[in-house]
């Protein structure tokens, strides 16, 4: 069976003021669907960023930032109100996919950006974020290697967040302690790829055997710069005398 993604979106503006400057923020609401129900998803957003998503296996609200939580909170019956807008949403795509001959969908190949989260140490837990983005429509897969060997622990993915252009954009975790010589990759794959996206990654620490080897070089051309300098010196002077 053919499907079709579809994407309601509740767009809301509040405008407040700072320093008697207008500030606009967008708060908005996205529900997305597929006519065989699967990857159905419910967010409530600020600025382009999560503020919590609903999980429909568990009927509950999830923060995106378990802090926020205090501050962030989810409207009365929001998994109930959610549930409801995702049957809405699955009737409503199958309906516009017929009334319009299931159109072909418009293919996004996604973008892959790959970076940790804070400064590197060698020895020390830390973070590799592989940032997915500009991608349409949203079936997408995710895959992480740790010296060419498939990684699964210690590995999250966020939600869909939407674009003004409804492309979408992903986020891939992976926790991991940096070593030298370990090499680790962050594998897309989408239908507007022709080939699965790779992504690799590596430490690039400067150890203390590098420092001292880059101290050595250094004195080393130094004291050989300095020798060129008292030849000439001596050169100069010697020809004076001559």
């Amino acid at each position: 069976m053919k499907s079709c993604v579809f994407l309601a979106v509740l767009l809301l503006t509040v405008w407040t003021a700072v320093q008697a400057e207008t500030v606009t923020h967008v708060t908005r609401r996205l529900t997305a669907c597929q006519t065989n129900g699967t990857q159905a998803e419910r967010d409530y957003e600020l600025d382009d960023d999560e503020k919590f998503h609903i999980d429909f296996d568990k009927k509950e609200a999830v923060p995106r930032i378990p802090d926020f939580a205090k501050f962030w909170v989810p409207p009365p019956g929001a998994p109930a109100q959610a549930e409801t807008d995702r049957q809405t949403c699955i009737h409503n795509v199958a309906v516009a996919a017929q009334c319009h001959e299931y159109p072909t969908e418009e293919q996004d190949p996604p973008r892959v950006t790959l970076f940790h989260e804070n400064d590197l140490e060698l020895g020390k837990p830390n973070t590799l974020i592989c940032f997915i983005t500009d991608f349409h429509p949203a079936a997408i897969k995710v895959t992480w290697t740790k010296n060419t060997l498939p990684v699964t622990e210690g590995v999250t993915l966020t939600q869909y967040y939407s674009n003004k252009d409804f492309t979408l954009n992903m986020f891939s975790y992976l926790s991991f302690t940096p070593e030298l010589g370990d090499v680790y990759s962050c594998q897309v794959q989408h239908s507007a790829l022709p080939e699965t996206l790779t992504t690799f990654w590596e430490p690039d620490v400067q150890t203390d055997s590098d420092v001292g080897e880059t101290a050595y070089c250094a004195v080393g051309l130094t004291l050989g710069l300095l020798g060129v300098a008292v030849g000439t010196f001596f050169l100069i002077k010697g020809n004076k005398c001559n």
